[in-house]
């Protein structure tokens, strides 16, 4: 393992490498710039560390960063560029929550300069690392499977209408992965039972979109996951007093083992 005060790397030498871009609470020190810290966490990624806790003893790599997605949204096109033209939805340092809240004080939030300092502190440092990584496991294996985690608040009317299924697995429109290996993760998912959909809402971020590359053998998933599939997630917005809601490892369980099987599917297919 390799780690800096905020970017942690496990290496493993299976072909699977495993992306956590957004579970870090850690503020870089804009606690009193911002309304309340609480909201400048509120849209994190909440217990997907823990939920993923099992892949390093899946062989898996990973990499991990502990700077929160409001002090640099590490999956966001670093020119600032939207993913989703038309749609609404958060910016590479945001300045306002995934509900349309303001996270800054008046006149406190980041200028173009300051923006680009973020970028090259922690952005390109994260963004290198997962490279690396690639490139390391690309002279162990033919090919290689990046999978993205994440998970989101399962209603939330500003990004999307009703309740987002519990599985969202994104594959760019299919430029990003193999589709046998969608397929197979299709399946899975299908199997559980629980509401689920491939290229919805959520198709791939930055990450997926830029090291998917499957002619070049890195074919890269993203999974973004209802906050209800691993939490008693409470309704609405949430509060100081109820968000988030503890890790609970036997609410977990069961998309544990769905995740489980996914990861070790993708390992399985991109070693043959």
């Amino acid at each position: 393992m390799t780690a800096s005060p905020w970017l942690t790397v496990t290496r493993g030498t299976a072909p699977l490498l495993v992306s956590i871009p957004h579970t870090g609470i850690d503020l870089a020190g804009l606690e009193n710039r911002l309304v309340s810290p609480w909201l400048g966490r509120r849209d994190c990624d909440w217990w997907i560390d823990n939920l993923y806790d099992f892949a390093a003893g899946l062989g898996a790599t990973v990499v991990h960063t502990a700077i929160s997605r409001t002090v640099i949204d590490v999956n966001r096109d670093p020119s600032g560029a939207s993913l989703y033209p038309g749609q609404a939805t958060t910016g590479l340092c945001p300045t306002e929550t995934f509900d349309g809240d303001p996270l800054y004080r008046d006149g406190e939030e980041p200028g173009p300069s300051e923006i680009d300092e973020r970028r090259q502190k922690f952005f390109a440092p994260y963004h290198a690392a997962l490279q690396a990584e690639i490139d390391r496991l690309r002279t162990l294996h033919g090919k290689i499977v990046l999978y993205d985690c994440h998970s989101i608040r399962s209603v939330l009317p500003r990004l999307f209408e009703g309740t987002l299924p519990v599985f969202n697995l994104g594959t760019n429109d299919g430029k990003s992965a193999d589709p046998t290996l969608q397929a197979m993760v299709n399946q899975i998912m299908a199997e559980t039972g629980e509401t689920f959909v491939v290229n919805g809402r959520f198709k791939g971020g930055w990450i997926t979109r830029h090291f998917g590359q499957p002619l070049q053998g890195v074919h890269a998933l993203q999974m973004e996951l209802s906050n209800r599939g691993y939490m008693r997630e409470p309704d609405g917005k949430g509060t100081p007093d109820n968000w988030p809601v503890p890790y609970d490892a036997a609410f977990a369980a069961p998309i544990r083992a769905t995740l489980t099987r996914i990861l070790q599917i993708a390992i399985d297919w991109a070693g043959r």
